[in-house]
């Protein structure tokens, strides 16, 4: 026996058969990742000023983590001294070995005596410090050499003494 299909029902075949048939936009293909190993990791540097107020001290030390995602922190061997808390900031990949960084924090002063320490005050808000910083991987991707900004800024986001230049080397953490 044969089977009469009704006209709508018709209709609707043919046209989920036209839908299914239609060309469909080229996709975008997203462009390959530059060759090069990465940065993701934990990282130790030296740095050393060439000028500004830190070239004077001979043993400044970063810690570095960059996540998978573009995000990093970044601690100091003087993040206590006078207390500050960790950078927070960003990097992307500029070529096959080199990396482009840019990270903040904020600086603090000191109270203006002591006994505020004493009435439940501390060190206050003293402007923001914005790093930028270019990486260059060695071949094998365990070590590293940097050029180094900071710029110092006051708490109206204007720029003030107290920045300077740094070059660094770092090696990669591993077990």
């Amino acid at each position: 026996m044969k089977r009469i299909l009704s006209g709508g029902a018709l209709l609707l075949a043919l046209s989920a058969l036209a839908v299914g048939c239609q060309p469909q936009p080229a996709r975008e293909t997203p462009a390959p990742a530059p060759a090069g190993p990465d940065l993701v990791g934990q990282w130790r540097a030296t740095q050393q000023f060439k000028d500004g107020p830190f070239a004077a001290v001979p043993d400044l030390e970063f810690l570095y983590v960059f996540n998978a995602g573009g995000t990093m922190m970044e601690s100091s061997n003087y993040d206590g001294l006078p207390p500050v808390p960790p950078a927070y900031g960003i990097w992307r990949r500029n070529g096959p070995n080199t990396f482009e960084l840019k990270y903040e924090f904020y600086p603090t002063k000191p109270p203006a005596a002591l006994d505020e320490l004493l009435k439940g005050g501390g060190w206050g808000p003293a402007g923001r410090g914005v790093l930028t910083e270019t990486l260059t991987l060695s071949a094998d991707g365990d070590s590293f050499t940097s050029t180094l900004h900071f710029q110092a800024l006051d708490a109206a986001g204007k720029p003030v003494a107290g920045g300077g230049d740094a070059v660094g080397h770092g090696v990669r953490l591993k077990f």
